[in-house]
């Protein structure tokens, strides 16, 4: 088997070796997490369940410790306690964090995804003190895999005072920088739990309908980047044979198993890793977790890998496929929050948007149905407001796509970019759009 785990060595912060690595029980390694510690753990899939329903056990042994992590897909145990001892910090907000915050114990850092490395990362200005992680058991060669979680989540393993892994049968093994040596960790704590699993979307007609407007948009060759949801999963449904595509996302999810066995994904004219898929992380079901155990089709890359402007901008043909809540006729774009009502963060969506416009022949898409909440309400806007968050400035927007058309905005005029979307907008809304643009 090939050597992957220095592969990306150069866009990492440098591995802390030569630790113990010793073997207990749950108790004694959390022993080792000072009062007032802040406490990195990964995110969707990767969280360590079975780490952190001990540290909500043992909860009284701190008056007060902060834990930062990302997007979740279920509440973690610590979060029933909030406030006593646990304050959460996160970087990409979800539904999970919903009751916590609003009792006042969340904060949330707006930051793309690329600068979460130099920002939880050694001497950054939310460096974590310890890191606790699910792990892989040992592979043949003795490392341990972080599985499902590479990104953000191998930069602060590798660089943690104190580095706490749960070694789970569960966890895949995959290769890339989410290979690490045993000496990597200071505390290895054998403990099985089931790996969150999230539901695959399932499209609609709608759904269909827009997937069929974007492949009209992918370059032969071209390298894709996906979001999660309906929308994704049934462009890849439909990703025909012989243009071999490559993937190169933050975030894969079930639908990639069967375009890489389908031959639809080759990443045959990748300009990097063309023998592979690159992502940050992995969410689906536990199929999907099965496939990626030990498949060298696919790495796990540190965040400036998988989402930093130097390696995107190269990729041929990029094209970045994501979503919205909203989209305003001037192009700028929130995927963030209803009004003031946050839903989601940033992640790595503003990283691939600017990055489309660098990569030669490059592509951005949003890629969302024209409406809402059954109908009630356009995602085609007038203006964001009512404290709505900006995701993407209008000057990266490229392609909006809905179920009615694309709307090409790159290059064009404020006037052009206004009829273009209204003409995608749902018609039952066009009106009222065109009526508040002569009113402003």
């Amino acid at each position: 088997m090939p050597d992957f785990h220095t592969l990306y060595d150069a866009y990492t912060v440098p591995l802390r070796g030569g630790r113990a690595a010793r073997l207990s029980d749950a108790t004694t390694a959390l022993a080792s997490i000072p009062d007032g510690a802040r406490i990195g753990i990964p995110t969707l899939s990767g969280a360590p369940m079975g780490l952190l329903q001990a540290l909500d056990d043992e909860r009284g042994r701190w008056s007060s410790l902060e834990i930062v992590g990302g997007i979740l897909l279920q509440p973690i145990p610590p979060l029933a306690h909030a406030g006593e001892p646990f304050r959460f910090t996160s970087w990409q907000f979800s539904g999970p964090y919903s009751e916590a915050n609003a009792a006042g114990h969340v904060d949330v850092i707006p930051t793309r995804y690329s600068q979460t490395v130099g920002m939880f990362g050694p001497g950054g200005a939310r460096a974590v003190d310890v890191v606790m992680v699910q792990v892989s058991p040992p592979g043949p060669e003795g490392r341990l895999s972080l599985g499902a979680s590479g990104g953000t989540t191998i930069d602060m393993a590798r660089g943690a005072q104190v580095l706490i892994g749960q070694v789970n049968a569960q966890v895949p093994y995959t290769f890339g920088a989410s290979e690490l040596p045993r000496d990597a960790f200071d505390w290895l704590v054998e403990m099985d739990s089931p790996i969150i699993e999230s539901l695959r979307a399932e499209p609609g007609e709608v759904e269909r309908r827009i997937a069929d407007y974007v492949l009209d948009l992918l370059p032969p060759g071209a390298t894709l980047q996906f979001g999660i949801g309906a929308v994704p999963e049934a462009i890849m449904a439909r990703l025909p044979l012989g243009q071999d595509f490559g993937v190169h996302s933050g975030l894969i999810s079930d639908g990639i198993m069967e375009v890489m066995e389908s031959g639809a994904v080759t990443n045959a004219r990748k300009t990097d890793d063309r023998d592979a898929v690159i992502c940050a992380e992995a969410a689906g079901g536990r199929a999907l977790f099965d496939w990626l155990d030990r498949n060298p089709r696919v790495r796990m890359a540190p965040g400036l890998y998988t989402h930093g402007l130097s390696v995107l901008s190269r990729a041929h043909a990029l094209t970045a496929i994501n979503s919205a809540v909203e989209v305003s006729l001037d192009g700028a774009i929130n995927a963030e929050s209803v009004g003031t009502r946050l839903l989601s963060g940033p992640g790595g969506q503003p990283d691939f948007a600017e990055a489309a416009l660098w990569s030669a022949g490059g592509v951005g898409v949003i890629a969302m149905p024209s409406t809402a909440a059954r109908g009630k309400v356009s995602r085609i806007v007038r203006r964001i407001d009512g404290g709505a968050v900006v995701t993407v400035a209008r000057h990266s927007a490229d392609r909006i796509v809905t179920e009615f058309g694309v709307a090409e905005l790159r290059g064009r005029t404020l006037r052009e970019r206004a009829e273009r979307l209204r003409a995608i907008a749902h018609p039952d809304f066009q009106a009222a759009l065109e009526q508040a643009e002569e009113d402003s």
